[in-house]
């Protein structure tokens, strides 16, 4: 049985979940086809305790089948250190600026060795010449280059554009305070988001016929999102045969590890996933994963994806 406080965080998480029409493809290649909003559905609980249990830790989850409408959630509403996750949604407010003629994929931003922070496998071989702003977006959502998320969002007009953007597509909850790779040290509710809005923020840019990004846009971050190498073992591991997952994960080196994303049946609208679990830092890589791979596939079991 869920426990009060979770319950009270399902609860609470219900408004946050709109359900709106969705593409009819189920390939993540093609642009969604936006279709009228429909009403929200009640989000119900998924008692993923015992995989709490099993590790330690706290997981947030929220899963949306956006083919009936149903969701589920553990921890729904309360916040967890995003960590790299935020690349997806930093690519897509690159686009947004990019549509509206403010940046160019194409402009050069050079590198240097001033820029290098951890985990750099794109820009620091790129030390000493430039790259263009459209390879930056493909590097910090399919390698999660942090040099390179640093340097978008200096472009982009820093940290406070960042949530300005969030605030754009209606998410007044989620934070975003620090640059790389400061942002993945849990500090009160500094660079968190809530496993909830995640959702609806997923389903705002891909889905929604008011999504701020063209079917272009749309199409290229879902692709680099497939493409990615990244948390193979997390919600990718969590899918029956034959789905598709677009996705990005993040890790904080001291136990978060994160991945959010879109579901592909081979046939069918995307379930949307959100998975936030703060892991202990006795708890091993491996081990973290496999929490979010075993949530994964215990929500698509509940909503009739075996």
């Amino acid at each position: 049985m869920t426990s009060g406080t979770d319950r009270r965080s399902v609860l609470t998480g219900l408004g946050a979940i709109g359900v709106m029409g969705c593409s009819q493809q189920a390939a993540p290649e093609a642009a969604p086809t936006a279709q009228p909003e429909r009403p929200a559905v009640a989000m119900q609980a998924i008692d993923v305790s015992g995989l709490e249990t099993r590790n330690g830790g706290r997981l947030g989850f929220v899963a949306l089948d956006t083919a009936t409408g149903r969701s589920l959630g553990w921890r729904a509403t309360e916040r967890f250190v995003y960590c790299s996750t935020f690349k997806m949604y930093l690519a897509a407010a690159t686009f947004v600026r990019i549509q509206d003629g403010r940046e160019t994929a194409d402009r050069m931003i050079p590198i240097s060795r001033a820029d290098m922070v951890n985990h750099a496998p794109v820009t620091e071989p790129a030390i000493g010449s430039s790259l263009s702003v459209g390879r930056l977006m493909q590097a910090v959502v399919e390698v999660s280059d942090n040099p390179a998320a640093n340097l978008l969002l200096k472009a982009n007009g820093g940290i406070a554009a960042m949530q300005n953007f969030y605030r754009s597509i209606g998410d007044d909850s989620t934070r975003a305070d620090r640059f790389e790779p400061e942002m993945n040290r849990l500090d009160g509710d500094k660079d968190t988001i809530q496993p909830a809005q995640s959702v609806t923020n997923l389903q705002r840019l891909f889905l929604s016929p008011n999504s701020p990004l063209t079917a272009g846009s749309q199409a290229r971050l879902l692709r680099w999102m497939v493409d990615s190498p990244t948390g193979a073992d997390r919600l990718k591991a969590g899918v029956p045969a034959g789905w598709r997952v677009a996705h990005k994960t993040g890790t904080g080196g001291y136990g978060p590890t994160n991945d959010i994303g879109l579901l592909y049946p081979p046939n069918g609208k995307p379930v949307i996933v959100a998975a936030y679990y703060h892991a202990t830092s006795a708890s091993s890589a491996a081990a973290n994963d496999a929490v979010i791979a075993d949530a994964a596939r215990l929500a698509l079991k509940a909503l009739g994806h075996d």
